[in-house]
């Protein structure tokens, strides 16, 4: 079975799309789903019961905290990987390589993995993508072979037919 590697941060409508948009529909395609959000996205995703949901489709444990050094990765390298949403913080985190959190240190492996697909989903604002860095970190991930589903913001689901095509 393939496995998914969903990433996601808190960008906006997030904690409602997540799993009707992508993770449930990639379940029925399916993909075994290693699931990993950012340490807020997490927050997000509980306060709303999600986070319960979401690990109700896969056997994998949803991520948002680090293993601790003596405890094994809790499961190999995915298949591919799908970043959505991708707010303008993490992605800057990306495209530089700062790992500070496990969302970042997951889909950071992936980039450097060759053979394994990353497809990402922009998620920033018009004052957010005027930043002068911003076209930088998008051609940086891109140099690096992520593709950069920029225009496929809604709805989410069609970015699965991204990753199965990388």
């Amino acid at each position: 079975m393939r496995t998914l590697g969903l990433v996601a941060s808190a960008g906006g409508g997030m904690d409602a799309r997540l799993r009707v948009e992508v993770a449930e529909p990639a379940v029925r395609r399916g993909w075994r789903l290693a699931i990993t959000v950012t340490p807020i996205a997490a927050r997000w995703l509980d306060a709303v019961g999600e986070l319960n949901r979401l690990q109700a489709l896969t056997e994998l444990p949803v991520r948002s905290q680090s293993r601790l050094p003596s405890q094994p990765k809790p499961y190999p390298m995915p298949d591919a990987f799908l970043f959505v949403p991708a707010t303008a913080n993490s992605l800057a985190k990306l495209a530089l390589g700062i790992a500070d959190n496990q969302a970042m240190t997951a889909l950071g492996e992936a980039v450097g993995a060759p053979a394994v697909p990353v497809v990402v989903c922009p998620q920033a604002d018009e004052n957010q993508r005027r930043h002068p860095a911003w076209a930088g970190h998008l051609a940086t991930l891109a140099a690096a072979g992520v593709l950069i589903a920029d225009s496929a913001a809604e709805p989410w689901e069609p970015l699965l037919d991204l990753v199965e095509v990388s």
